[in-house]
């Protein structure tokens, strides 16, 4: 039943079609959202990146602008996301990667924080409040400028770097805008080919449901393809402040260099 749900959550489709299609993927959730579009019944899969379990996503950026930090620290429950000694924690872990500049996981844990390794004060806190308290993942931006963006209390954060200095304020403009619309790559060269000939052999399906003549479907897939480029490459889709330009239009002779988004 809770993939049920969970299908019907990623597709709109109802809950018969979404039991038939999850028994004839065996019980398989990508196979099953293949299914129901191909059938016509989703349209498209909702994109979406949240993942089980509570905590908070922290950004920052550092004074000179030119590097920007991204933290996910996971809790089993909201009540405890919330709690005043786990965002000291993350706090506190957040400053130890600005200062350190970690290369991994296993390093970060490794640093010392009040005279005890950060791994050892996580443990400490899981103990005291009986919950399961880890650092999920995290990351270090460079760039001639970085921006940051901190969205839904805490539940989302983007970095983005540009290849030009002094470019703030579009950069914070963009990493709203990666908050918003969650892309998947930066440009069409980017997105795997097997994803695009997956797209297609959709496309291709439902195109044969609706009687669509062989010679005219080459042409009507471009067109979805043009679409499907425009909804999951940043510099494809359109601004959200200005519907009449795409982000590659924004940008001019600037360009991204990176991004960065982690959501709960």
């Amino acid at each position: 039943m809770d993939n049920i749900k969970l299908l019907r959550e990623k597709t709109g489709a109802g809950m018969v079609d979404c039991k038939k299609a999850l028994e004839e993927a065996e019980g398989d959730m990508e196979k099953a959202v293949d299914i129901l579009r191909k059938k016509g019944i989703s349209k498209a899969a909702k994109r979406s990146d949240r993942e089980a379990g509570e905590g908070l996503v922290l950004v920052a950026v550092n004074e000179a602008g030119n590097e920007g930090y991204v933290l996910e620290i996971n809790s089993e429950t909201d009540f405890v996301a919330r709690n005043e000694k786990f965002q000291k924690i993350a706090e506190e872990a957040m400053e130890l990667i600005k200062k350190n500049k970690p290369a991994d996981l296993e390093a970060l844990f490794s640093l010392s924080l009040d005279g005890v390794t950060l791994k050892d004060k996580l443990d400490s806190l899981s103990g005291t409040i009986g919950e399961k308290i880890d650092i999920k993942r995290f990351f270090i931006l460079s760039g001639e400028t970085v921006a940051a963006y901190s969205h839904a209390g805490g539940r989302m954060g983007v970095l983005i770097s540009l290849n030009k200095a002094g470019e703030s304020e579009v950069a914070r403009e963009l990493a709203m805008q990666i908050a918003a619309s969650n892309p998947k790559c930066l440009k069409p060269e980017e997105v795997a080919k097997e994803d695009v000939e997956k797209e297609k052999e959709i496309y291709r399906e439902i195109l044969k449901k609706e009687g669509k003549p062989e010679a005219m479907m080459e042409k009507i897939i471009e067109g979805k393809l043009a679409k499907y480029y425009e909804e999951i490459c940043l510099l494809e889709q359109e601004f959200i402040k200005d519907e009449t330009k795409k982000i590659k239009d924004v940008l001019k002779d600037t360009e991204v260099t990176k991004f960065v988004r982690y959501s709960l």
